[in-house]
């Protein structure tokens, strides 16, 4: 199989009531546990680089790694840009080989989202990549993405069609209730539902069949991983996610991208934090590195299966 864009993985997981995960990923560790989580379950997958990331590991050592986990374990792997701020880091992902990026201009006015989507549009079709932007502000922290949660705003089904129609992004990524972080709800969790079928049922009217939707800031926040870190001198209170049933449902209703990059962070920490605990005279990397790998791997194929659902999504 190979490194390719997103288009097949959506047509198949639109069709399939099923979403693909797009998983961040900043290390060797985190890459390997999900690509293997990934292949041990047949499922496609994305694995997505904030400019944080980018900064921390470098774009050529990313993908040289992602290419080997593709010889590795033989499925189709996305390589995204998560929340692009500009069309420089846009250029800079694709002249080193990902396959899709994101420009993430939510936070200007409307029609200067317009502009600056169309243009990274523009330029990554002209290499045979695709795009994904994002219509509405979703509240929480996420690396250098911040919206307080006065300034979040859900998505205008009017105006998703109207910014599909002139920017000709390939996916789009809508604000319905999810957050950044950890600690996405006060009191219960809740997703607008009716907002959701009412873009999709707008962008079919109009022609664009079978759209992708992506939802960000969409971890669960998975309970156990949370308890580990308390457990092992961790402070992560009251944190809370998007529980799976939700998720399954937006999958069976055009969402076909989930991102998950909190759950990922808990889980590496929780390892750590438990490996440090039970063996505090450790100091080999490849221990409680390798501890953090598999829980990490463990972590990915329960999502794939419980949550996503595209699982053999290979065949």
């Amino acid at each position: 199989m190979a490194l390719v864009t997103t288009k097949n993985m959506f047509d198949k997981a639109f069709l399939g009531k099923y979403a693909i995960g797009a998983f961040n990923i900043n290390n060797m560790e985190i890459i390997q546990a999900v690509t293997r989580g990934a292949a041990a379950k047949n499922s496609a997958v994305i694995l997505q680089v904030s400019r944080s990331a980018l900064k921390y590991a470098g774009p050529k050592y990313l993908i040289a790694m992602v290419e080997a986990a593709v010889e590795e374990t033989g499925i189709d792997l996305a390589l995204h840009l998560d929340h692009g701020p500009d069309i420089e880091t846009a250029k800079l992902c694709v002249e080193n080989g990902f396959t899709s990026v994101m420009f993430d201009g939510s936070h200007f006015d409307y029609e200067e989202n317009v502009a600056k989507t169309k243009e990274v549009v523009d330029y990554a079709h002209s290499k045979g990549v695709v795009v994904e932007a994002e219509l509405g502000k979703l509240a929480g922290v996420e690396d250098e993405v911040s919206v307080s949660a006065a300034n979040a705003t859900y998505t205008d089904p009017d105006q998703a069609l109207d910014f599909v129609s002139r920017t000709g992004v390939d996916s789009l990524a809508i604000a319905i209730g999810t957050s950044h972080g950890a600690y996405k709800f006060k009191g219960e969790a809740k997703l607008d539902f009716d907002r959701l079928e009412k873009i999709t049922g707008k962008l079919e009217a109009a022609g664009f069949k079978n759209y992708p939707i992506v939802l960000h800031g969409a971890s669960s926040v998975d309970a156990e991983a949370v308890a580990i870190c308390n457990q092992y001198g961790g402070k992560i209170d009251g944190a809370s996610g998007i529980p799976a049933e939700m998720l399954r449902k937006a999958s069976a209703l055009a969402v076909c991208k989930i991102n998950m990059d909190t759950d990922i962070r808990l889980a590496m920490t929780a390892a750590i934090r438990k490996h440090f605990g039970e063996k505090p005279s450790s100091f080999d990397p490849r221990g409680y590195l390798g501890d953090a790998r598999d829980f990490i791997q463990k972590l990915v194929e329960a999502k794939i299966t419980d949550v996503l659902g595209s699982q053999d999504s290979m065949k």
